[in-house]
């Protein structure tokens, strides 16, 4: 262990009385089962972190499933992977640039050619970024165009699918306890925009018995965030949970969420957030240094 652990644990025991200890958590995971059976989900940015634990919870839970990512050979790796984990082979993936709006109808047609028809959208691709102590023109509008604009654009074109087709299908945008936050940042902006989105196109897409939520992950133990890749210890102490969320919690709740178990959930937004943004702020640094 390294003298910056040490530290770390000693200053744990000095303000808590308790050393610092390794935090695990025990997920209960569903089963395989068909409540997605017959149906087929288009989930963007799938190929690490939340989104490809949703996908893979989508295919044992009877789904086809489409994944989307800026490059091709990770999407290509990624289906492998999943094909490996799962033994389903009913994942497709294709390149797609969530920044790339016009390119989205094109995209959509291959998609459906491919897949024969689309019942769900994961509006999961996203960025983080854009703090305003030291944010650029240039990654601000990278962030609100990733996270935000696409999502908008994406979301019009298949709704308008769903509604043209008579699809009773299912958009579940993955918003953020971010969307709860004070907003110090051009990420927490796009996440307080997919929280009013979600009301939005639940409200206009309800009549055409298109069922529009979203799931808001607090800080949760994927890439994004843990970068060194560490997963067995989890602990987060500044957390009211004391841990981060993990991928498997939010992809168990999201297949939930598009199930017919949910058709009268509308509109709604499910906290996963182990009380951060929804009950404190302590996990965030705020200062304008």
């Amino acid at each position: 262990m390294n003298l910056r652990k040490y530290l770390k644990r000693g200053l744990q025991y000095v303000r808590y009385g308790i050393p610092e200890k390794p935090v695990y958590a025990q997920i209960s995971t569903l089963a395989p089962n068909e409540l997605l059976k017959e149906r087929t989900a288009l989930i963007t940015g799938g190929t690490s972190g939340i989104g490809y634990d949703i996908s893979k919870a989508f295919l044992l839970a009877g789904a086809k499933v489409i994944i989307t990512g800026r490059n091709k050979e990770k999407v290509d790796k990624t289906c492998n992977s999943l094909i490996q984990e799962t033994g389903l082979n009913t994942i497709y993936g294709i390149q797609m640039d969530n920044t790339d709006v016009p390119s989205f109808q094109p995209k959509l047609e291959s998609i459906i050619k491919l897949a024969g028809q689309i019942d769900i959208l994961v509006n999961n691709a996203g960025i983080l970024g854009g703090n305003i102590n030291n944010s650029t023109e240039v990654e601000f509008d990278k962030v609100i165009q990733t996270n935000l604009k696409g999502v908008f654009f994406l979301s019009q074109i298949v709704g308008r699918y769903f509604k043209r087709n008579n699809i009773h299908g299912n958009i579940l945008n993955v918003a953020s306890s971010s969307s709860l936050r004070p907003a110090t940042s051009a990420y927490t902006i796009s996440k307080w925009g997919i929280r009013g989105l979600t009301l939005g196109l639940a409200r206009v897409l309800a009549p055409y018995d298109i069922v529009v939520n979203g799931i808001a992950p607090g800080p949760t133990a994927t890439p994004m965030l843990m970068r060194n890749g560490v997963r067995d210890d989890i602990a987060l102490r500044k957390s009211l949970a004391g841990r981060y969320a993990t991928p498997e919690e939010i992809a168990n709740m999201s297949v939930v969420l598009v199930s017919n178990m949910s058709r009268m959930v509308i509109g709604d937004i499910v906290y996963m957030t182990g009380g951060a943004g929804l009950l404190t702020n302590d996990d965030i640094n705020y200062n304008f240094d």
